[in-house]
């Protein structure tokens, strides 16, 4: 069974910085793409930066510049650097990852449990 997990938000404030990760472990064959998504209280969840296993990155408008995606196909990790925090960042953030679990299995979505940043005016 895939599982991935998140750690590394919490409470900042406005103009500070975060880094989260995500492992995910489990039945593995191969990971094509990893990223984070975002969801604020009554709001639908939005793409914060995707990256591929050859390393292209996409980031949603609202953090470029201040956000950097960044994965380790070693460690089946991802990571998300999160610069000049805004309390409009404030969200619980989700991992995500497009893999299969074996080589005859579809590319199938996985999420983690999410985790929160709050960032503080």
């Amino acid at each position: 069974q895939v599982q991935l997990v998140e750690s590394g938000g919490g409470l900042v404030q406005a103009g500070g910085s975060l880094r989260l990760s995500c492992v995910v472990s489990g039945s593995i064959f191969s990971i094509n793409a990893m990223g984070w998504f975002r969801q604020a209280p009554g709001k639908e969840r939005e793409l914060v930066a995707t990256i591929t296993r050859g390393g292209s990155a996409n980031y949603g408008d609202s953090v470029k510049g201040r956000f950097t995606i960044s994965m380790d196909n070693a460690k089946n990790t991802v990571y998300l650097q999160m610069n000049s925090l805004k309390p409009e960042d404030t969200a619980v953030y989700y991992c995500n990852a497009k893999l299969k679990e074996r080589y005859n299995t579809p590319v199938g979505d996985y999420w983690g449990q999410g985790t929160q940043v709050t960032v503080s005016s």
